[in-house]
């Protein structure tokens, strides 16, 4: 049997190819990365499409309802045929390798950000050309809206990892105090 982590970039290929063929990799790409972090907050959601107990055409129900108006056709068929196949649980490893190809392919590093607000299209250039020159590699940016950060971002870029929150700064305040 194949290492989970095979079957994870075999689904990632194979959801690409398709978005790609589609000629909506781009916005599927952004759509899937928004599913994939609403699956990682919900444990009941998670649950709810992983249970055996639940019939398929329930789980597409609650798919279809989710991304209602929220989403392309094409991602909500992606989302759905990977419920269907019964790899609800490991849909955020697959979208997070569909992510990273996509990435690749535009020859980019995916920085993950976390910002206590949604950022507009030119905020989101001048932070994706500051982690750039940050980290010497063309960025695409991956915005995570986190309450938790208060203010400013976190970003993370492969393994490193850039915290310029205020919830750090105020970490580093009481530290010192």
């Amino acid at each position: 049997m194949p290492e989970r982590d095979e079957l994870d970039s075999a689904y990632a290929s194979a959801l690409f190819e398709v978005a790609k063929a589609e000629g909506s990799l781009a916005r599927v790409e952004e759509e899937l990365f928004r599913v994939a972090r609403t699956l990682e907050a919900s444990e009941d959601l998670r649950q709810t499409l992983s249970d055996p107990a639940i019939p398929i055409d329930r789980k597409q129900g609650i798919v279809a309802d989710l991304l209602a108006d929220r989403a392309s056709p094409v991602t909500t068929s992606l989302v759905s045929f990977v419920v269907t196949a019964g790899r609800s649980r490991d849909l955020p490893a697959i979208i997070d390798r569909l992510v990273e190809r996509a990435a690749e392919e535009r020859q980019e590093a995916v920085a993950e950000v976390r910002t206590a607000v949604p950022l507009d299209d030119a905020r989101r250039d001048r932070l994706a050309e500051a982690l750039s020159k940050a980290t010497g590699k063309k960025v695409s940016v991956k915005v995570i809206v986190d309450p938790s950060v208060i203010g400013g971002v976190v970003a993370q870029v492969g393994d490193t990892v850039i915290d310029g929150s205020v919830r750090r700064r105020l970490e580093q305040l009481k530290e010192v105090l």
